[in-house]
């Protein structure tokens, strides 16, 4: 056999045996998914090596004994391309095993019926040695499988080019290079093939030119694949990285047109049907102009909006990345959408509980300044009194003169104390509200009789006003405090000769109570610290000392009877302290 006498022959099986060796190369430096771009490849040099060995055969039993070996390549070669396009481009819904069986069926029954045609004739039909060029071609009658596998590897190629094209047609411009070079590969010795078949381009009346042209294409594709690291950039990889991604990806070409997204993108505020594969972002963010000019600046930036989402809103930070190439150009940009409401929530609370604690430890330091300061002081005093008393320091008819101020001071420290146990009960363990339904101007009474004596002493009346008996329907013990706490505050601020009035009201589904004064008044300062629920002390009109705590519980206790608490109040003329509590019912009881 003097393969090198003849120069089809000859290049095909030099070709053939370089291409081979660069195959094994490249499916050892490549990812599975790239693989099988070398598997087609050696596939072609298995067809080309033995295609050239044919070729230097003489006689007709060589040359069919050859053409077996041939078609391990020809025959696998349509389904190894289809194989790759299909595992480069992630379609994954297509590699089950019962779809790689049905890929590689009609392969495998091409090479049975070619090693077997003998028996059936079904691939060839007719075969004989044409002697009439310059080197012995075989000539074949195809049968009818030969027909159909034809029709297989057109489909299988076109499938796979396909395949290719539509997954990458937008993709970045890197990807976009790789894609055109294996489409290049796939295509261009189709049509060499479909000339051969139509007898158009037949050299010596039967050579056929098609692996020839897979070899030196692929032949390029390998070199590059090497010397470019053509497949460095997996669009594989690229893609289950984009789906995995919890945030929101939209990448953009230099022309503001859409190449590329991930799943997450549409949790956000974009309609489904508007985001595709090439819609201009002018289009897409025309109801987002903000987004728009981050795009334009083109800079590596971050914004966050804020838009209507159902009942709710979201809160979306976009982060423009950029793509420049020679650090000057910029070929595209990336767009991150991560979701911040949730976040946004978080640091709400943390700020609103930060807050709240804060605010507990100021009372919590207020609370023990109470006990060493506001208790102590005439807790001790009375001690002491009684223990000069019982040593004579003090006459009976002295102790008898001071006991007024006594009395006086032991009402306070009472107020004082319920306050701190209520607050404390309220702050350590919880408040449980028993609601109940009971009559207003009743517990109004109740406190004017309780407070009397401190009212006169300081020559203040205190005044019902109130034209119908009103019930309500809330916890009657923390009503009680709050009364007690706002009318003691009334007398506490007001001057000698004024005027406490109490009144009630019905206010559609709720009762008005009011303690309104003509006092000092207060500062709108001090009117924000109640609001907010800071403590404050300030000292009444005869120095009378405070805690501070009495308003703390007003707001608390009402919001917990489902109230409303508003404050009127102006500096020297006077304030008005409304509470709204639920209304009652006499029925119920």
């Amino acid at each position: 056999m003097e393969i090198l006498s003849n120069p089809f022959s000859s290049t095909l099986v030099i070709s053939s045996l370089l291409i081979g060796a660069l195959s094994f190369y490249i499916a050892y430096k490549l990812s599975d998914s790239t693989r099988w771009i070398a598997v087609t490849m050696l596939l072609v040099c298995i067809w080309g090596f033995f295609y050239g060995l044919e070729l230097s055969s003489p006689t007709q039993e060589e040359m069919l004994f050859w053409i077996d070996y041939e078609y391990v390549g020809i025959s696998f070669m349509p389904a190894a391309w289809l194989v790759f396009s299909l595992q480069y481009t992630g379609y994954k819904k297509w590699q089950s095993p019962l779809m790689l069986a049905a890929i590689f069926l009609i392969p495998i029954l091409t090479f049975l019926a070619v090693i077997t045609n003998d028996f059936h004739h079904l691939h060839y039909l007719h075969t004989e040695v044409n002697s009439k060029g310059p080197f012995p071609i075989l000539s074949i009658d195809v049968g009818p499988w030969y027909y159909i596998h034809t029709a297989y590897s057109y489909i299988a190629f076109l499938a796979g080019t396909l395949i290719l094209w539509k997954r990458f047609r937008y993709a970045d411009p890197i990807f976009r290079t790789q894609t055109k070079l294996l489409i290049i590969a796939g295509f261009f010795p189709l049509i060499l093939n479909v000339l051969y078949q139509l007898n158009i381009i037949k050299p010596f009346d039967g050579i056929d030119l098609t692996p020839f042209s897979f070899l030196l294409t692929y032949l390029l594709l390998g070199f590059a694949i090497l010397r470019y690291s053509l497949f460095s950039l997996k669009p594989i990889a690229q893609n289950r990285v984009m789906e995995a991604l919890n945030k929101g990806v939209l990448v953009i070409d230099a022309r503001q047109k859409i190449v590329d997204f991930n799943p997450a993108i549409l949790n956000f505020f974009f309609d489904s049907k508007r985001i595709s594969i090439g819609t201009s972002s002018r289009k897409l963010f025309e109801s987002h102009p903000e987004i728009q000019n981050l795009i334009d600046g083109s800079e590596e930036k971050s914004i966050t909006i804020t838009f209507p989402k159902g009942d709710k809103s979201q809160i979306v930070k976009v982060d423009l990345i950029p793509m420049i190439e020679n650090q000057t150009v910029v070929y595209g940009e990336i767009l991150l959408f991560d979701d911040q409401t949730e976040q946004f929530e978080i640091n709400k609370r943390l700020t609103e509980q930060k807050k709240d604690l804060q605010q507990l430890n100021d009372l919590k330091d207020k609370f023990f300044s109470i006990i060493s300061h506001d208790l102590k002081g005439p807790i001790f005093g009375v001690k002491e009194m009684i223990h000069m008393t019982q040593t004579g320091l003090i006459s009976q008819e002295e102790f008898m003169e001071m006991l007024p101020e006594l009395s006086k001071n032991m009402e306070q420290v009472a107020i004082l104390l319920q306050n701190l146990l209520a607050w404390a009960s309220s702050q350590i363990r919880g408040e449980q509200v028993s609601i109940e339904n009971f009559r207003i101007q009743h517990l109004l009474q109740q406190q004017q009789k309780l407070l009397l004596r401190i009212s006169q002493e300081k020559n203040i009346q205190i005044e019902i006003y109130s034209k119908e008996d009103h019930w309500v329907a809330a916890d009657k013990n923390m009503i009680d405090l709050v009364l007690r706490n706002l009318i003691n505050n009334a007398i506490k601020f007001s001057r000698p000769g004024e005027n406490v009035r109490l009144s009630s009201s019905l206010e559609g589904k709720f009762i008005k109570i009011c303690v309104q004064d003509t006092g000092t008044g207060i500062s709108p300062e001090n009117l924000e610290k109640i609001k907010e629920g800071i403590s404050f002390t300030t000292r009444g009109q005869n120095n009378e000392s405070g805690t501070g705590l009495g308003l703390v519980l007003v707001r608390d206790y009402v919001e917990k009877n489902h109230g409303k608490l508003s404050i009127h109040s102006e500096l020297g003329k006077g304030s008005k302290f409304c509470l709204e509590l639920p209304k009652g019912s006499s029925e119920a009881n």
